[in-house]
């Protein structure tokens, strides 16, 4: 039976400690990620989702960047302990005001920031301390493992959400993704690595850090291309998926029927996306990676292709695989290529700039929507996204980087 298992989970230890406590985090995630929006709407309307919505993301524009650093200088197990707790905290406190009825909008959004703030210490973080948990050449496979239980809670996520929802409520279930917390930080608080943490205190250290990470950023020749396909993936292409794309299916499929198929579809493709990651390593990641972006950023135009939703479905599905791979790529790319004591200060820019920008997509999607027609702005995403991973694509450092070899 364990003979089936990846070789990054028999023989790593450490990493199976942390993947132990992820996978049970992971899964409450995509549940609470499916109930928050039905426990905003129970109490307020579409624009009180929306200002909680930004309330979680904002916080990685702001505080990824400095929390990468901190990472790095102060222990990454360490901090993502801090966060686990606090995300725990988050999460009971707003499961009990939900429970008890005295839960309102203002309360949530506030709420919504410190989980989105606690976040955005934990992802860094948790990219630097995969390669202190495996040997350098199943990094890859560590981050594929990882993927592959993410994108399985995002199918099974909502099914355990519905049925939740069915049978408590809202509340009931945000509790059970704060108890999820509480399982990680206790698998992490055993876990020993040797620590890689940078030198320096203060607010000197801290600046010196911040400016150390950018020029490490600078210095590679391949993350500044590639940033920049991520920015124009997540502010043109997401909120199409996030925003624009339940909108057409209200208006031209079945509505929330048709979304949850196409839904599913993403889902399942990213779960055979993070399978073939687990075990395809290629010579030249980023140029696989930046092809598949190209996919991926086509999912704009899937959406608003007029397929039906068995066709949208099925371009999903591929577009699944597409995300999963490029996503693995990209992140293993960093961790192999980074300075030890630099990972989680570099991977804060690529949270900050990437998902920390979202917002402002999400912000203009529905009046350029409203102004040129869904189906319209939906295309146009997906033009800028492939046109700037095609630029990324194009840049000699993204298309000859070849992975390190392992002694």
């Amino acid at each position: 039976m364990t003979g089936a298992l990846p070789a990054v989970l028999r023989e790593e230890p450490r990493f199976r400690l942390l993947f132990l406590g992820q996978a049970l985090s992971m899964l409450g995630d995509r549940i609470s990620f499916v109930v928050i929006p039905f426990a905003v709407l129970s109490i307020g309307g579409i624009a009180d989702l929306g200002l909680v919505t930004a309330a979680a993301t904002l916080p990685f524009l702001l505080v990824a960047i400095p929390g990468g650093s901190i990472s790095d200088r102060v222990g990454r197990r360490e901090v993502m302990v801090v966060a686990d707790l606090s995300r725990a905290v988050v999460q009971m406190t707003m499961a009990v005001l939900l429970i008890s009825g005295s839960a309102e909008i203002w309360m949530l959004a506030v709420l919504a920031a410190a989980f989105g703030t606690a976040e955005s210490f934990f992802g860094p973080a948790m990219n630097g301390l995969v390669p202190q948990t495996v040997a350098p050449d199943r990094v890859q496979q560590a981050n594929g493992v990882l993927g592959l239980t993410s994108n399985a809670g995002m199918v099974a996520g909502p099914t355990i959400a519905g049925l939740l929802l069915a049978v408590t409520g809202p509340g009931e279930a945000i509790g059970l993704d704060a108890l999820t917390f509480l399982v990680s930080a206790a698998c992490l608080s055993r876990l020993r690595v040797v620590r890689v943490a940078a030198d320096g205190d203060g607010e000197a250290g801290m600046l010196e850090a911040l400016r150390e990470g950018w020029a490490v950023v600078r210095g590679t020749g391949w993350m500044l291309p590639g940033l920049r396909a991520l920015v124009a993936y997540h502010v043109c292409v997401l909120p199409s998926i996030f925003v624009l794309g339940p909108a057409l299916a209200i208006r031209d499929l079945s509505g929330a029927t048709s979304w949850a198929a196409i839904t599913a579809g993403f889902g399942v493709g990213a779960v055979i996306g993070s399978a073939i990651a687990i075990r395809y390593r290629p010579a030249r990641p980023l140029r696989v990676a930046f092809a598949a972006m190209l996919l991926a950023s086509m999912q704009g135009a899937f959406v608003a292709s007029g397929l039906g939703t068995a066709g949208i479905a099925a371009l999903e599905l591929l577009a699944g695989i597409a995300v999963s791979l490029q996503y693995t790529l990209w992140e293993s790319t960093i961790q192999e290529q980074v300075p030890p004591d630099a990972t989680a200060r570099v991977a804060a820019y690529d949270w900050g700039v990437s998902v920390g920008l979202m917002p402002v997509g999400v912000a203009v999607a529905g009046p350029i929507a409203a102004a040129i027609g869904l189906a319209t702005t939906m295309r146009w995403g997906s033009a800028i996204g492939v046109a700037m991973a095609l630029a990324a694509l194009a840049h000699p450092a993204v298309r000859g980087l070849r992975r390190p070899s392992v002694v």
